[in-house]
């Protein structure tokens, strides 16, 4: 696979780590982390990096390191996640 470009809603401090559908253009995504001494961008990390199948290290914030909304790139991803398959589909 390709890189992938997401511009992502963070919305931290939620009961369980999902995508969350869209707000506007961006895909928001719920993490359980707080937005606190940089938990909430590890642990996006993470989240993305389980999901895409690649090691969290290929997972880079390219914009917004300290806001909610986010530009991440994914590189080397494995697989693509039903979830946001789904979300894709819905904006063709």
């Amino acid at each position: 696979m390709t890189d992938i470009l997401l511009n992502i809603a963070v919305q931290p401090k939620s009961s369980r780590d999902a995508f969350a559908g869209w707000l506007g253009d961006e895909i928001k995504i719920a993490i359980t982390a707080p937005p606190v001494d940089g938990k909430a961008n590890d642990h996006l990390k993470k989240f993305l990096a389980k999901q895409f199948r690649t090691a969290p290290s290929n997972v880079e914030i390219i914009k917004g390191l300290t806001g909610r909304h986010k530009t991440v790139k994914i590189s080397g991803a494995r697989a693509e996640p039903d979830e946001y398959r789904k979300l894709m589909e819905e904006r063709k």
